[in-house]
């Protein structure tokens, strides 16, 4: 079944017991939350979803899991981040055996690829499979960047159709537009400028803080679609503290322990990363329980 890349797509996180187990019960419960707040999809595997730690076979638990609870209502989506051509391959087609309906792919890890060989990793992992693919474009953290010239190439590939784009280059949802027009849907990554890209025309939203916050994730977008500018604005500027949030390096922790005080999660995280102690911890949930006591009635 065909589906647009169109409209929020949260990042979810993967949820573990105290025993680091999958704990499904409560992904089931934020997963719910997500649906009732409207969102368009959802996306596995990725930064906030510990993929670095998860195993073939917990990747294939959640897809199963999430692609039964939606039951077709939303397109399960899995990331896959991997070091080799070869690995990359067999994840995607774990992804058709498992029921994700698309893939959203980082260039290759740990190599800095060139452009030749950035090009080729797409078009040989494209050409594998027949699922859409949204190329994940984040130099800032992953250090290789999909530039205009290479998506030019890679236009050949009928199912890359989308990008995520977090260059944090707000501009780039232009140079986008101006060069390609509507070849490419444009879903904004970064929490931080995600009003301002989809002003400029991004299709959708690759969020992060929705997973604690669903509903005023999803209406600062439709909002913003219907034109009511002035009404998103001010949902966004009371989010943008929170949005923070999305843009540090501990952003797994201080998103679960968003995800806790709002009751839809928890703060465990897999090694090597640690649940926040201390100050960091008093710091992170003064902004959190700041923003929940202010929070706008939709």
């Amino acid at each position: 079944m065909s589906f647009n890349w169109t409209g929020v797509f949260p990042a979810l996180t993967t949820k573990f017991t105290a025993d680091d187990d999958l704990d499904l019960p409560l992904f089931a419960k934020n997963l719910n939350a997500q649906l009732e707040a409207g969102v368009n999809g959802i996306v596995l595997g990725g930064t906030l979803g510990e993929a670095s730690v998860l195993t073939t076979s917990e990747k294939e638990q959640l897809v199963k899991f999430a692609v039964e609870q939606c039951a077709g209502k939303v397109p399960v989506i899995l990331n896959i981040a991997e070091g080799s051509t070869k690995e990359a391959l067999q994840q995607a087609e774990y992804a058709k055996t498992w029921g994700a309906r698309g893939i959203m792919m980082l260039p290759a890890m740990r190599y800095k690829t060139d452009h030749r060989e950035t090009v080729t990793y797409y078009k040989t992992v494209a050409d594998a499979t027949e699922l859409p693919i949204m190329i994940y474009n984040n130099p800032v953290d992953y250090k290789t960047e999909v530039t205009l010239d290479m998506f030019d190439e890679l236009q050949v590939c009928k199912n890359i159709t989308a990008v995520k784009e977090s260059t944090r280059d707000v501009s780039n949802v232009t140079r986008m537009r101006n060069r390609f027009g509507d070849r490419f849907k444009i879903l904004c990554g970064v929490d931080t400028i995600a009003m301002e890209e989809l002003c400029l025309g991004a299709d959708g939203w690759v969020a992060g803080l929705v997973c604690a916050f669903p509903r005023e994730t999803v209406a600062i977008f439709n909002l913003v679609k219907a034109g009511k500018i002035e009404e998103a604005t001010k949902i966004y500027r009371w989010f943008m503290p929170l949005l923070e949030l999305d843009i540090h390096p501990k952003l797994v922790q201080y998103i679960k322990l968003a995800e806790a005080q709002v009751g839809i999660g928890s703060e465990t995280v897999r090694a090597p990363r640690l649940t926040l102690v201390g100050k960091e911890r008093e710091d992170v949930l003064k902004i959190i329980n700041e923003g929940i006591a202010k929070r706008p009635t939709l």
